[in-house]
Parts: structure tokens; C-alpha cells; sequence
């Protein structure tokens, strides 16, 4: 059984999935996956050079791995809502691709539902926590502004939506333990499986 787990900015999800592995359970992360996958893939490599343009890449080392132009790719993004899609659809096969000759069990990513690779997991765990805390949480970690962190939120799926179509929840309010949440989710997954 494939289990995927998500949820927004400052939801604690990453979290969430070290104390998984601290159990022993892998977990593919997606953001990870994707920044490996464009530093070292040839078809992302050539894919982004001809969407975005020679200077989409900074350089190639020694080691075939390619550097990502984040100013050229953020010009990019800026020149039209399209454009992000437009990434998305180079990098997410990819990056599904990978997931499945992984082998592994467990994903995370913060757009699951939104980039279609829910289709690749059985089940799915949303992690949640009230927007103040997820607030505070990001201004804190990124130290980026209060706005900044409202904007990034309001790009994603509400928790709403995103609870309507998730399997289970793990709550990280802060007030909740999440050990007991992880522990009742391990066990009705071992039951369904």
C-alpha cells in the first residue's frame, strides 16, 4: 500500500514524516526528489532550456549536474500565470517516474492533489494545523513577512479541500501530541493493508 502525505505551508508535514522515519518508515519527499531531478536529468535539463531558454541553467559541473538560474526561471514565472504549469508539466512526470522506481512506501508532498501524483498512493494523510500557528511557524523558520507567508497560502488548496479528500488527518496545533495521531494512523493502515 502506497500512503501519501500532505498539507500546506507550515503545517509541520515535514515533521510529521521524521518522526515516521525515526519509526523506521522511508519516506520519499517530492521537493527533494524534484531539485535532484533537475540538477541531474537530461530531459528536464533540455525541456526547461527550450521553455525557458538557454540561460535557464547556470552552468554544468563535473559531475553532469546542472545549476538551476533561479532568477531566470522567477522571470520567467513572472511573465505570465502559465508559465508555472508550464515547469510543473517538465519536472512532475519526472519526479513520478522516481516515486515509482523507488520502491518506497510513503511520499510527501505539499501538492499532492494538486500536481496529480495522488493518483500514484493508496491512502492519504493530510497534516493540518489552524493558519495563525502555520503563520507564525513560516515567519519564524524563513523569516520572511507575515504578507509573504499569507500569499503563499493563499496559492495553495485550502485545508478544506484538501480534508475532503484525504483518508486520515494528523492535527499539529501544537496542543495535540502527534506520536498517539502517527501511532492510530500506522495501525489502521496495517489493518486496511
Amino acid at each position: 500500500m502506497k500512503i501519501g502525505i500532505t498539507g500546506g505551508i507550515g503545517t509541520g508535514k515535514s515533521y510529521v514524516c521524521r518522526l515516521l522515519k525515526q519509526r523506521g518508515i522511508e519516506v520519499y519527499d517530492c521537493d527533494e526528489a524534484a531539485k535532484r531531478l533537475i540538477r541531474t536529468s537530461p530531459i528536464i535539463y533540455k525541456g526547461l532550456c527550450q521553455l525557458i531558454g538557454p540561460d535557464a541553467f547556470l552552468c554544468q559541473t563535473d559531475k553532469d549536474e546542472h545549476t538551476l538560474n533561479k532568477a531566470a526561471v522567477t522571470r520567467f514565472l513572472l511573465q505570465s500565470d502559465t508559465h508555472a504549469q508550464a515547469i510543473n508539466d517538465i519536472v512532475h512526470p519526472a519526479v513520478f517516474r522516481d516515486f515509482e522506481e523507488s520502491g518506497i512506501q510513503w511520499m510527501e508532498s505539499a501538492i499532492l492533489f494538486e500536481s496529480g501524483i495522488n493518483r500514484l498512493v493508496d491512502k492519504v494523510v493530510m497534516v493540518s494545523a489552524p493558519d495563525e500557528v502555520r503563520i507564525n511557524r513560516v515567519m519564524s523558520r524563513d523569516h520572511i513577512s507575515r504578507e509573504k507567508v499569507m500569499q503563499w497560502m493563499q496559492r495553495q488548496w485550502s485545508q478544506e479541500k484538501v480534508r475532503q479528500l484525504s483518508d486520515f488527518e494528523i492535527v499539529n496545533d501544537g496542543i495535540q501530541p502527534l506520536e498517539p495521531q502517527i501511532e492510530t494512523i500506522i495501525k489502521q493502515l496495517a489493518y486496511k493493508s
